[in-house]
């Protein structure tokens, strides 16, 4: 047999694998809600998401004006980008990240939050124009 007959059975089997694979695993991590983040955003979003979550003196009084509500944080900190070029900055003994994202009405907002080793502090919410 020649090397490219060689090489198309290979290539073809690899490609029935990797199909067999993506469809059975995607199928059982789905049902079990489990999600796989191998990208920086991705990452830092979820370890955000997996603590306990506090809200600044500062982030309370933003969220009583009534155009942001927990629901808008909790959407921002699940499909958000983080601003990596203004993030990972150490603030005492956490890191400061920089979140973008919208609103319910689309209106962009821009959440300051402070991930520290045991829980996450939300320390500023504010509009923003997008450029």
């Amino acid at each position: 047999m020649k090397f490219y007959q060689r090489l198309a059975f290979f290539l073809f089997g690899l490609l029935l694998g990797v199909i067999f694979l993506i469809y059975f695993l995607g199928a059982k991590a789905e049902s079990r809600g489990v999600t796989f983040c191998y990208l920086p955003n991705c990452r830092v979003l979820k370890d955000i998401r997996s603590k306990p979550f506090y809200y600044s003196e500062n982030a309370t009084k933003v969220m009583q004006e009534k155009w942001v509500d927990t629901t808008d944080i909790r959407n921002t900190l699940t499909y958000g980008d983080v601003d990596f070029s203004k993030s990972n900055v150490k603030v005492g003994a956490g890191k400061l990240y920089i979140v973008e994202g919208k609103t319910t009405d689309q209106t962009p907002i821009l959440l300051e939050v402070i991930n520290y080793d045991k829980k996450v502090v939300l320390q500023g919410i504010s509009k923003y124009k997008v450029e």
